[in-house]
Parts: C-alpha cells; sequence; structure tokens
C-alpha cells in the first residue's frame, strides 16, 4: 500500500510534464504562425499604402492634364474667337463631314463592286460567244474536211507525188481554205506571154473537144513545153533559188484559143513582186 502511494505522485507528474510540453509546442506553433500572419499583413498594408500613394498621383496627374486641357481649349477658343458652344459646334461639324465622307466612301464602294460584278458578267457573256465561236469554227473546219475529202486526188507528171486538184473556182477555194500552199489563178489566149505569180505562161494550142492542150512555161530562166495534156492534169516544175515543185492545173478550154486554170506553189516559195494577170 505504501508502494502504490509512493508511486502516484510520481505518475501524476510525468502525466504534468506531458501536458505542458504539449501546451509549450503548441503555444510555439502558435508564435511561430501568428508572427508568419502578421509577416503577410505587413505585406499587404504596405502593397496597399503603395497602391493608394501610386492613386494619388495619377489622380493628381489627371487634374493637372484637365486643367492644361481646359487651359488649352480656352486659349484656342480665345485665339479663334470662338466661345466653348462655337467650340463645340465646329467639332460636331468635323464629324458630321467624317461619318458624310464615310457614307460616299461606302456608296462609292458598293458602285464599284457593282461595276465589277457587270464587268465580270459581260466577260462570262465573252466566254460563252467565244465558245459558241469556236463551236461554230469546229463544225468550219469539219465542212471543210468534209468537203476536201470530195477533191480528186491525182499524180503529177514528173513525180510520184499525189496531190489534191480543183476543177473549179468553188473547188480551188477549198484548197484556199486548206491553207498549206500558194494558188494564182489564171486565164490564157493563144499565142500570149502571161506572168502569173513568179513565172509566165503561153498557151501554144488547145482543143476544146478532145480535151487537150499544149502550153509553155517560162521559169528561172527556162522553158517548159507541156505538150498536149490533158484538162485537170498536174502539170509539174522545179523552181525557185531552192527548187520547189509547183504545178499548173487547166480546168477548162474555151473554144480553140482560150484556156482557164491555176498555178500552184508551196507556202514559203517567194511571192510575185508584180500583180499577176488574171
Amino acid at each position: 500500500m505504501s508502494d502504490e502511494l509512493e508511486n502516484a505522485p510520481r505518475t501524476y507528474s510525468g502525466a504534468l510534464l506531458a501536458v505542458i510540453g504539449a501546451a509549450l509546442v503548441a503555444a510555439v506553433a502558435g508564435l511561430i504562425w501568428t508572427y508568419t500572419i502578421s509577416g503577410r499583413v505587413a505585406h499587404q498594408e504596405a502593397a496597399l499604402t503603395d497602391a493608394n500613394q501610386q492613386n494619388v498621383k495619377l489622380a493628381a496627374q489627371l487634374r493637372e492634364t484637365n486643367a492644361r486641357l481646359t487651359v488649352a481649349t480656352d486659349e484656342l477658343g480665345k485665339s479663334l474667337g470662338l466661345t466653348q458652344k462655337q467650340l463645340d459646334e465646329r467639332a460636331q461639324s468635323l464629324i458630321a463631314r467624317e461619318q458624310a465622307d464615310s457614307r460616299r466612301l461606302e456608296t462609292a464602294q458598293k458602285q464599284t463592286e457593282q461595276q465589277v460584278s457587270a464587268v465580270a458578267s459581260d466577260v462570262t457573256n465573252v466566254k460563252t460567244d467565244v465558245g459558241g465561236v469556236k463551236t461554230d469554227l469546229t463544225k468550219t473546219q469539219t465542212d471543210l474536211q468534209g468537203a476536201l475529202a470530195t477533191l480528186t486526188s491525182m499524180k503529177g507528171d514528173l513525180s510520184d507525188h499525189s496531190s489534191l486538184i480543183a476543177r473549179n473556182h468553188d473547188e480551188l477555194e477549198l484548197l484556199k481554205h486548206k491553207g498549206d500552199r500558194n494558188y494564182y489563178e489564171f486565164t490564157l489566149a493563144k499565142g500570149q506571154k502571161k506572168p502569173v505569180g513568179t513565172v509566165s505562161l503561153e498557151l501554144k494550142k488547145s482543143d476544146q473537144k478532145k480535151s487537150r492542150f499544149t502550153l509553155v512555161i517560162y521559169a528561172d530562166d527556162r522553158s517548159y513545153e507541156k505538150k498536149d495534156r490533158n484538162v485537170d492534169e498536174p502539170l509539174q516544175f522545179y523552181s525557185g533559188k531552192d527548187p520547189a515543185l509547183c504545178e499548173i492545173v487547166v480546168n477548162s478550154i474555151g473554144g480553140k484559143n482560150q484556156v482557164s486554170g491555176y498555178l500552184s506553189t508551196p507556202k514559203g516559195a517567194p511571192a510575185p513582186v508584180t500583180p499577176s494577170g488574171q
């Protein structure tokens, strides 16, 4: 029993010390927290004070600016002899002018857009017309090819070269549209030496019943006689600095003294210096 009484105060003393220790720890923690909060509050107060000072400076600057603006406005009004009301009216007039200019600019832009739209429409119409022309041209080329296919192809008297010949004026026009050779029409009377293209031709004789004729070709200081030849027969000869194959075709014989036909030369052959007699 006496041992229990002796151990009781010691137990109480240990518990008391633990409580006191915990209280001290809590007190220290509280002090640290209080110090931290105090530091933050002080920082916020300093920032607030600085902000207030800045606001004061800005307010002072704003008052100074307003004062200067007022003085400047007054001075301007005095220098122009205008009152504040007149200045306000002038400002409103300037604003109205700017608004009118803006409306005119907007109207001009709309007109330009309309004109551009009209031009675009015209371009579309032109494209449509061009498309129609292309279609017509294609049809014309097709018709020309079909017409050319009806022409007669014959070999010449000097080479194995076959060429299309025209038997009348209309067929000759088709050959001209083909565009690969030059054509010169002529009519010769018996005994007449006549320039045709870059050469000269002379009819020696003709026989309408037999459809035969004889003529002489003068080219490059030479002469070529084509004797007893038939109507629509290609009569060939070479002419030019770089000799090119030329052809003469007689289409018709009128009586005994006249023949008609054409001379055909390559596209690159020299052109006649003087107009040919036709």
